[in-house]
């Protein structure tokens, strides 16, 4: 838990402790996935508090115990999200007064200065998610917060477009950038925070009853998506041509996983802008798109995981950085993949095997792979519980320094 949270560490500092924020966000996803899959909404892309209530009182009692169950997740995983975000904040503010800091802005670990925006970005996709399971009425004005969402999630692209604007503009016109260290994917932070922006900006294409709100929900979602896409491929080859010469560094060895979110929240995004292009201009996808479009990014998944467990199992990195005394703060880019396949396994089972009717929903079957993603979800919240007792307890603080040098 984050009974107590160490303060001014000044150089000790990184920004990588914005993805502690943004794992404890992405477990309210995974607890909202629960509402989304067994809590009837008719009418309405999500469950809102009214059907959830509904579902308490005259649901099963399976039902009952799920409800309450996402209830207590997503209360708790909110706390942790915003105490942390709050920390990392009032940390940052200090931290960049330091050497350290300065340093940073002269390295390849620059980018890492995009976990603050994938943070708040996050934020905001939990605070969406809290009004919706927990604020009656928020459904009848919503398409008031919708030009609202979309103006907070501007601010952080511009925010975040400055920050890789200063990044490329200094490698671009006066080098520097090593390439021996750019041993792993940890250059694809800057994607995962856009395509974080993107999918929150898709939020009104999918849920917006407004033509126009939803159209301009779709172009700005596209074309951060888009610089997404484009950022990833390149860096994603570059950090691949270092790694077959160099090895992979172990430290920086959890970015090998980080195409995994990227993956899940740009097929959000998609799903996102298909609904409101099917709702408002005509272009009804099919069940069946979707299903394929599941199937190879899940697949897509599943390669980049298995290629870094190889890596980190022959580094021996979990038993060095997870339960041994070694700590990283890139450990927190570990959190990020566990939520992502538990939330695409729930879309995959539910949006596509259900969707086209290739096995019954709340049949045997359905049980049996629903039980995948909840292993998964259980397997990251004790991940998330064992890194915040390893990096935020107070006297652990004090005898070891908190972070360590990143790429």
């Amino acid at each position: 838990m984050l009974f107590h949270m160490p303060r001014n560490l000044g150089e000790r500092y990184s920004p990588l402790y914005f993805l502690a924020a943004l794992g404890s966000g992405g477990l309210i996803v995974s607890f909202f996935m629960w509402l989304m899959a067994w809590v009837p909404h008719p009418g309405r892309p999500v469950p809102i508090f009214e059907d959830i209530v509904a579902t308490l009182m005259n649901g099963s009692f399976a039902q009952q115990l799920a409800i309450l169950g996402g209830w207590a997740g997503i209360a708790l995983f909110a706390w942790m999200l915003f105490r942390l975000l709050i920390w990392n904040l009032r940390e940052a503010a200090g931290w960049r007064r330091t050497a350290a800091y300065t340093a940073l802005r002269e390295s390849n670990s620059e980018t890492q200065l995009l976990a603050a925006p994938l943070a708040v970005a996050m934020a905001i996709n939990g605070g969406f998610i809290l009004g919706l399971v927990f604020v009656p009425g928020l459904w009848s004005v919503v398409e008031y917060l919708f030009p609202l969402a979309m103006l907070g999630f501007l601010a952080i692209g511009v925010w975040a477009l400055r920050l890789l604007g200063d990044f490329w503009g200094r490698i671009l016109t006066r080098g520097g950038f090593d390439c021996s260290r750019n041993n792993g994917f940890s250059q694809l932070l800057p994607s995962f925070a856009l395509a974080m922006i993107g999918v929150g900006l898709a939020a009104p294409a999918a849920m917006s009853q407004t033509p126009w709100v939803a159209g301009v929900s779709y172009i700005a979602s596209s074309f951060f998506i888009t610089m997404a896409l484009m950022l990833g491929v390149i860096m994603l080859v570059i950090g691949l041509r270092a790694m077959m010469e160099h090895g992979a560094d172990a430290e920086s060895a959890p970015s090998l996983w980080v195409v995994v979110p990227i993956m899940t929240v740009v097929g959000i995004a998609l799903m996102r802008q298909g609904h409101g292009l099917g709702v408002h201009f005509g272009s009804h996808g099919t069940p069946t798109d979707t299903f394929t479009m599941l199937t190879t990014f899940l697949s897509l998944q599943l390669a980049f995981a298995l290629f870094g467990y190889v890596v980190m199992r022959r580094q021996g990195y979990f038993g060095r950085f997870v339960t041994g005394s070694e700590r990283s703060a890139g450990s927190y880019v570990l959190v990020c993949p566990g939520v992502a396949l538990a939330v695409i396994l729930q879309f995959f089972i539910n949006k596509g095997l259900v969707a086209i009717g290739l096995i019954d929903k709340f049949g045997m079957a359905y049980w049996l792979l629903t039980a995948l993603p909840l292993m998964v979800q259980a397997a990251t919240i004790w991940l998330v519980f064992t890194l915040n007792a390893k990096h935020f307890r107070v006297d652990r603080a004090r005898k070891a320094p908190l972070a360590s040098a990143e790429r």
